[in-house]
């Protein structure tokens, strides 16, 4: 997974940068192609004016976070915990998309025994 990390109207340091790629490597999911970090200074006079966006991109439609607080590392962790809920509602979905509905099966299967119970050899003879 490639992450590109941008710092607009800053310069981030070693630390931020490890720090964000760890947290990027925590997101579990085979289908991550890229994260695209960017990291942005708000408005002086708001408290919580350090911004974060994380894009993901995967197959399909990507996803996206963008979060802000008082710290650059508040707002990536806040990002991160969005998208590792973000990749599991995915699955699920693509997993239930998959998966055949378990008591519909048994209904069609207790119906085709019934059915099998009703016929007998002789009326199939004669």
């Amino acid at each position: 997974m490639d992450i590109i990390i941008q710092s607009l109207g800053f310069n981030a340091g070693e630390s931020l940068e490890n720090f964000i790629r760890e947290k990027i490597n925590t997101l579990k999911s085979d289908n991550i192609v890229r994260a695209n970090v960017t990291l942005y200074k708000g408005p002086a006079g708001n408290p919580e004016s350090d911004y974060c966006e994380i894009r993901l991109e995967v197959p399909g439609n990507d996803l996206f976070v963008k979060k802000n607080s008082q710290y650059f590392e508040t707002s990536v962790s806040e990002c991160v915990d969005v998208l590792s809920l973000q990749i599991k509602k995915s699955k699920d979905k693509y997993v239930d998309a998959r998966q055949a509905n378990e008591s519909v099966i048994q209904d069609e299967l207790l119906k085709g025994e019934e059915d099998d119970d009703d016929v007998e050899l002789e009326d199939v003879v004669k």
